[in-house]
């Protein structure tokens, strides 16, 4: 039996790591590469398909978080005793003592990490991430480069759809109590770059600069209840401890014949005292329906301006069909289908932590550039999947806009290369050779390089450092930009239109040089 290791003490460190980095990290040490100039590319190869609906975009997410992991990490001295004591197959040591004494210095400050800035809208095999400096610690930086940042973006980008299927009314993530563990905090973080208002996670919201949102749960009401006392008297005692925030859950016995009417006679008590009340939410049933029939309750006892929390296995698709449904039918019941729409709040939950339907984005980190003899070499790998072949070398990424302020295609150049509007330019398929095309200039008005240069020297160097590389406001602002410049066919929720994504023909012929030569 394996020797038993502290291992929470190792948890979240330097070790939090797919292993063979660790094997790599000796080999290249013990090969004199371990410092050789080294570059890395993080891109994802498609988008989350959910089954029934599909994503035409994802959502770039968990750059600060990771960058704040990076530049404080460091190894420990259970870090070192672990690796001293795992042994070989042959019962040897598998880390020597000078590889041990490379790896206690450690730290990721000789890298500079290029990137994509959070909140703003990436398409496959675009470089999000790009990580240059001595092979070893760059190669070592993999795996929690791609478990920071593959999960943020997969949850901004479901949250980003559902924030567009509220059509503009408030989202609040409510998805802690099923998603993974600690990853929880990490999904609510991004969940907020996708566009929540608010969350129920209480840490991870104060953390983020947001006041948590929550009322109560059926067990409360099952509490009075049990008691005898009923549902009003826990409605009652709700108001009376939150009289200025009384939102009152109303399908613990019957939504409409006794949660409805107990709030409203709740309600009522509270306006008398000079109070307002919030609203009611709702938890099971056809949502649409019951929706409709409670704001006319509402609407009839004067609480017009009372808000409908809607929640229970929220997704944008069930969003769509439940606001599609109240604009079908809230004129058989004398409503306006906009005024019930516009008090609407979603409260949306495992559907969004746990990205249902696509749990994983296929976030890869692929070395495309590597020095010799002080000049840049690049990197290839071959597939017989087409989609898997690397688009190789140093490569700068473009947004592509059109007169109307549209995006047309996101553009991989060499580094050489300055995408200058006037000017044709000759573009390739990212992955198929045979499929080109020219972008001719009267196509296109706008170039935008995308990555930025965030960590230089194991300092934040990108403009007002860690802090606004956490400002989620600023996060929010770049999203809404970025999914507004998206055609209707992009954004679509289901079938999406595919987003073109292109390299031009100095990167297609690199390319096809190095296939070439592998043959």
């Amino acid at each position: 039996m394996a020797p038993q290791r502290p291992g929470p003490q190792l948890t979240d460190g330097i070790l939090s790591t797919d292993f063979y980095q660790l094997t790599m990290a000796q080999l290249y040490f013990r090969a004199g590469l371990a410092d050789r100039p080294a570059r890395f590319e993080h891109f994802f190869r498609s988008y989350p398909d959910y089954g029934r609906h599909q994503a035409g975009y994802c959502v770039a997410a968990g750059l600060a978080p990771f960058v704040r992991w990076m530049n404080s990490v460091r190894p420990t001295g259970a870090d070192l005793d672990a690796l001293a004591e795992h042994r070989s197959t042959s019962g040897g040591p598998l880390f020597g003592d000078d590889f041990l004494g490379w790896f206690a210095d450690l730290d990721f400050s000789a890298l500079t990490v290029d990137a994509v800035p959070e909140g703003r809208v990436v398409h496959p095999n675009t470089p999000i991430t790009v990580v240059e400096g001595p092979l070893a610690a760059a190669q070592l930086l993999e795996s929690p480069l791609l478990n920071r940042l593959n999960f943020p973006t997969l949850i901004a980008t479901k949250a980003s759809r559902v924030t567009e299927a509220a059509l503009g009314r408030p989202v609040l993530e409510f998805g802690m109590r099923r998603a993974a563990e600690r990853g929880a905090d990490a999904a609510t973080r991004a969940a907020l770059v996708g566009g929540a208002n608010s969350t129920s996670n209480t840490a991870a919201g104060y953390a983020a600069g947001i006041d948590p949102s929550g009322t109560h749960a059926h067990s409360m009401i099952q509490a009075y209840l049990a008691l005898g006392e009923g549902e009003r008297a826990a409605f009652q005692a709700y108001s009376d401890v939150y009289p200025d925030d009384c939102l009152l859950l109303v399908d613990t016995v019957d939504t409409l014949n006794s949660g409805v009417p107990n709030a409203i006679a709740v309600f009522e008590q509270l306006r008398r005292r000079g109070h307002r009340p919030v609203g009611i939410r709702l938890d099971s049933g056809d949502l649409a329906y019951l929706a409709i029939q409670a704001a006319r309750q509402l609407d009839e006892a004067g609480f017009e301006d009372t808000t409908i929390v809607l929640s229970s296995r929220l997704d944008e698709l069930t969003m769509w069909q439940i606001t599609h449904q109240i604009q079908e039918e809230a004129s058989q019941e004398g409503l306006r289908a906009s005024a019930v729409i516009d008090r609407l709040v979603f409260g949306v939950g495992s559907r969004l932590t746990t990205s249902d339907g696509s749990p994983s984005l296929d976030g890869v980190y692929k070395l495309v550039a590597l020095q010799r003899d002080g000049a840049w070499q690049p990197a290839i790998k071959r597939s017989d999947t087409p989609e898997k072949v690397l688009n190789p070398g140093k490569k700068r990424l473009w947004r592509v806009t059109d007169r109307r302020g549209m995006a047309t295609a996101d553009v991989l150049s060499t580094v050489d290369e300055t995408l200058e509007p006037g000017r044709d330019v000759e573009l390739h398929h990212h992955s198929r050779p045979d499929v080109g095309r020219v972008l001719s200039a009267t196509d296109w008005e706008q170039a935008e390089e995308l990555t930025v240069r965030v960590v230089d020297g194991g300092r934040i160097v990108s403009d007002g450092g860690q802090e606004a590389l956490d400002d989620l406001d600023e996060i929010g602002a770049r999203r809404v930009a970025d999914v507004a410049a998206l055609g209707p066919g992009v954004r679509r929720l289901v079938n999406p239109h595919t987003y073109h994504v292109s390299i031009t023909d100095a990167v297609w012929k690199l390319k096809q040089s190095l296939l070439a030569d592998l043959e």
